[in-house]
């Protein structure tokens, strides 16, 4: 069975269904109100009120259907919805049978290209979570396609239209469930849901437009041409309504809930915040709440046209707030649409649920029916269990997901992966530069079911992943002292000012010294061994090791890249740690990079090099990657951890275009 929870700002609504013949049997549906406002424009306030909430609708599911509900699939509200398109291309060694590995290593592709978008423009460093994507289209040699499984090609390219939130958002929902003794099986944003159980993919060839109305926002999915092609959402919704009620006639908040529902009727009595007993005519509190229906409707007809460009062919308002009397002419209106191409959604659930025992034409039931059929009939496909250090991975997205991806949906970035070398110290003696290296990272702990992994290895249902992130390296940092040597006895300034031999020294520090008058001797440099000028790259020969761009680790404290053109004058060498008179003589490495020598000095205490420190000397700009890169050692795919040892042959270059 399927259980699905729609949390939403005003109340909570639980359906429990199995799939039968491609369509979701509603076995059983639950629902209840905050008992006050735990919600806010559907966001998560109070964690442990809403949860009470979700385990009473549980309860009844429960002892409804005689059984126990321990996995839920639930729904992100569109609050702070940022919404960014990827797009991504893949050329395959040969033309090749396109397979589901194949589809989910380009999809992901584009999916990190809309997040790298996302990136530029953070706000500050507020974390996002994607929680879900839409492919708009795909090309098969350069042709479109509907889909690609199955065809035959060489060239493919995918644009996909992602959906982020704030992690607060997510997190919350998590808390939630777990409060109430569940554990998410998956998770997906509410417009998407609500698409899929309003407007079936085969009437997606239309023009059309769902907006779902709650009660702290409206959601709001633009389809055509056969695909969802963007999402937004606004912050008005059913809740200015009844607060318009609230100040207008001082009743509390639940108060206004009821008249929002009994427009009709000719008289309403109420009692307001005085404990008086009141009674005002239906016709009067309609023509009260106009001016913020009116609000709504021009908010979501300025959302519509600002994603689709114009008003759509139909549009469908489902949500509890779609209920309110006269909204529904109210958006025709400001659309400019026709009335009969605006309408309540519930038509067309038959074609995705049915049920003996309720009637499901009811536009309040979108939400939690489209996510029930979304997880049951496999449109979302993270409705799975992977462990990530021995507790359930949270999964935001469909389609393929590598380590990485997951890694990061997670809250795990690039440097906790590839770990961060420490900060250089750069400083100036007597005239002379001197450049001290902080030290190497010490990489990550990466393993798939038990076994070393690479990044970009696919993940399933019921795989387990270990991760211990990598450790920063340590800063370098030097005094006065340990530049001058033990023996040293003269004067010394820093930056112009008389210094003790003991002060720390910073980035950028001038040091000069001087004894009887005379400038005391400074270590010489140690020479730094020739470095090769930059390979030429071979054919491909090794399979494909990555299809997304990846994230450069910050800060990386190493020797600007070789050029991408050989220099004309003679190779510059490679930069090594300047020696200090205390430093001991230590054991360099030599391995083969791409084709070309390459020398890397003895680190610190005979710490061992790893592929990563290499990615400095490749001459890849990590930063802006416009394609895969292979990694490589001795002809095997490897680990951005794989352990380096003198004589190993390192290939780190770009898959060709």
């Amino acid at each position: 069975m399927i259980f699905a929870l729609d949390i939403g700002t005003r109340s909570i609504i639980g359906v429990v269904g199995r799939i039968e013949d491609e369509r979701l049997e509603v076995l059983a549906i639950e629902r209840e109100e905050h008992g006050k406002r735990a919600m806010l424009d559907g966001q998560i306030e109070d964690i442990e009120q809403v949860a009470k909430v979700a385990r009473r609708v549980t309860e009844r599911l429960e002892e409804r259907l005689d059984c126990t509900l321990e996995r839920v699939c639930v729904a992100a509200a569109g609050r702070a919805l940022r919404t960014e398109k990827g797009t991504y291309a893949l050329e395959l060694p040969e033309v090749l049978k396109i397979t589901d590995d194949i589809i989910g290593r380009l999809e992901s592709g584009a999916v990190s290209a809309a997040e790298g978008v996302l990136g530029q423009d953070r706000e500050g460093q507020r974390r996002f979570y994607l929680v879900g994507y839409t492919v708009s289209g795909y090309q098969l040699d350069r042709y479109p396609m509907t889909t690609l499984r199955g065809h035959n090609g060489r060239l493919l390219e995918a644009e996909v239209v992602a959906t982020f939130l704030p992690s607060e958002v997510v997190e919350s929902l998590y808390a939630v469930t777990e409060a109430a003794g569940l554990e998410v099986a998956s998770l997906t944003l509410e417009p998407i849901a609500a698409l899929n159980a309003a407007i079936p993919a085969d009437l997606r060839l239309l023009n059309l437009v769902l907006a779902d109305i709650g009660a702290g926002t409206s959601d709001i999915a633009v389809c055509r041409d056969g695909t969802v092609v963007g999402y937004t959402m606004a912050t008005i919704a059913g809740d200015e309504i009844t607060e318009e009620l609230m100040r207008r006639y001082l009743i509390p908040f639940a108060t206004a809930e009821r008249m929002k529902t009994q427009l009709r009727e000719e008289t309403i009595t109420y009692r307001d915040v005085l404990g008086l007993e009141q009674s005002v005519p239906g016709a009067q509190v309609e023509e009260a709440i106009q001016q913020p229906a009116q609000a709504l409707a021009q908010e979501i007809a300025q959302r519509v046209v600002s994603l689709n460009g114009a008003p759509p062919s139909a549009l469908f308002l489902a949500g509890g707030g779609s209920k309110l009397e006269g909204l529904r002419e109210m958006v025709a209106e400001a659309l400019k649409m026709d009335q009969r191409r605006v309408a309540l959604a519930g038509n067309n659930y038959e074609m995705t649920a049915f049920s003996d025992g309720y009637d499901l034409n009811d536009p309040e039931l979108a939400t939690p029916l489209g996510i029930a059929v979304s997880a049951g009939l496999g449109l979302i496909s993270d409705s799975y269990r992977i462990m990530l250090n021995g507790q359930p991975a949270k999964l935001f997205r469909s389609g393929a997901l590598t380590v990485l991806e997951l890694l990061m949906m997670n809250g795990y970035t690039s440097a906790d992966l590839l770990g961060r070398t420490g900060k250089n110290l750069s400083v100036t003696v007597d005239g002379r530069r001197m450049v001290f290296r902080g030290q190497p990272a010490s990489p990550c702990v990466l393993r798939l079911n038990g076994q070393e992994s690479a990044p970009s290895a696919l993940v399933y249902a019921g795989d387990s992943i270990e991760f211990t992130p990598a450790v920063p390296g340590e800063d370098a940092r030097r005094a006065v002292k340990d530049l001058l040597g033990q023996d040293f006895s003269g004067g010394v300034t820093v930056n112009g000012r008389m210094s003790d031999l003991d002060v720390l020294l910073e980035t950028g520090d001038q040091v000069v010294t001087f004894e009887g008058g005379a400038r005391a001797p400074v270590p010489a440099e140690e020479p730094e061994p020739p470095a090769p000028p930059p390979a030429s790259v071979p054919p491909k020969t090794a399979p494909l090791v990555r299809s997304e761009p990846v994230q450069r680790p910050a800060e990386r404290p190493a020797p600007v890249p070789p050029p991408r053109q050989a220099p004309k004058e003679e190779p510059k060498p490679i930069s090594a740690v300047v020696p200090t008179p205390l430093q001991s003589q230590r054991r360099p490495i030599r391995v083969t990079l791409n084709g070309g020598p390459l020398q890397l000095p003895g680190k610190p205490e005979g710490a061992p090099y790893y592929l990563m420190d290499l990615l400095e000397h490749s001459g890849i700009d990590f930063e802006n990657l416009d394609r895969g890169v292979e990694l490589q050692v001795n002809g095997a795919e490897c680990a951005f951890t794989q352990e380096l040892r003198s004589g190993d042959d390192v290939i780190i270059r770009y898959l060709e275009k």
